[in-house]
């Protein structure tokens, strides 16, 4: 189930879509299908296309991994007269606790390559805190 929030303004449009990411190392493919296909819907390119999904999958194993739950999954497709902005964010219950009943960890030579993923794939990316702990960790690219 996603929600839907389309939004105008006056330098342009944006559509907002969220999906709901359960705490399972198998929502990592299942988020990325429905990804794939609203992506696919908005007419992405096929490499930029990719490149989104790579960096989606990124974002979410983070939260699965690393974090509390809940955790959602939120993209963005603004645009402006000059250029669309594809804005992948992902919004989680703040950093869990060491020893805490949590995901399996991955083997250690697939671990750590992430944020790295996330760097050489986007114009900008960061982190925002919020209240009671929860982070949401986002990334832009730019779609021409």
């Amino acid at each position: 189930m996603t929600d839907q929030l389309t939004m105008e303004w006056t330098g342009g449009a944006y559509v907002d879509h969220h999906f709901p990411v359960p705490h399972l190392h198998e929502a990592v493919a299942t988020v990325r299908r429905r990804a794939h296909a609203l992506l696919a819907d908005w007419g992405l390119a096929a490499d930029t296309l990719e490149d989104a999904l790579l960096v989606v999958s990124e974002l979410i194993t983070n939260a699965v991994l690393h974090a509390l739950p809940p955790a959602v999954l939120r993209l963005r497709w603004s645009e402006t007269q000059e250029c669309g902005t594809l804005h992948i964010a992902v919004t989680d219950g703040g950093p869990a606790l060491r020893g805490a009943d949590r995901a399996e960890d991955p083997e250690p030579d697939e671990h750590g390559r992430g944020l790295g993923i996330v760097t050489a794939l986007s114009a900008r990316h960061g982190t925002a805190p919020g209240h009671g702990g929860i982070v949401t960790r986002w990334a832009e690219m730019p779609v021409g």
